[in-house]
């Protein structure tokens, strides 16, 4: 569906993606990982989606009526296997569909919980990191590469 994203909602559905589709990710950046804050920022699950929801809200609306057959997600925790990923993108870029690209379920953008409230000390630090991951993996749908998106600053 054409215009914002169709849904913040919960747990993965275990589809595989089809020849074409892409995943792309956001990792907590350097020098969070080297600052330990000696606690985890607290904050519910339903805060945590109002904060991405809102961050959704102010991605400009000339952008989210381009975007299309994207589902964003708040997840507590990335996989085992990459415990510091914040955001992945899961699907075809916009740059990369073309005539075949008909009936595939929507693409996914899942922003982590937990990884966000454990390199942020403050509610405005999970606000900002909130937001440039939103926008992160939102990029990767418009076909934005993570070289290009760290030279614009959202890396």
């Amino acid at each position: 569906m054409p215009g914002r994203p169709t849904s913040i909602a919960g747990r993965p559905t275990g589809h595989s993606r089809p020849p074409g589709r892409h995943s792309r990710a956001r990792t907590v950046p350097f020098r969070a990982r080297l600052s330990d804050n000696g606690h985890v920022l607290e904050m519910t699950r339903e805060e945590f989606e109002e904060l991405v929801a809102e961050a959704l809200d102010r991605i400009p609306p000339e952008l989210t009526r381009l975007m299309d057959n994207v589902a964003v997600f708040v997840e507590d925790e990335p996989p085992a296997g990459d415990p510091e990923l914040l955001g992945l993108y899961e699907g075809t870029p916009l740059t990369d569909r073309g005539e075949w690209y008909a009936g595939v379920l929507p693409d996914r953008i899942t922003v982590y919980r937990g990884p966000t409230l454990r390199m942020s000390e403050t509610r405005e630090d999970v606000v900002q990191e909130t937001e440039v991951t939103v926008v992160h993996e939102i990029a990767h749908h418009f076909g934005i590469d993570d070289e290009r998106l760290h030279a614009l600053g959202y890396g």
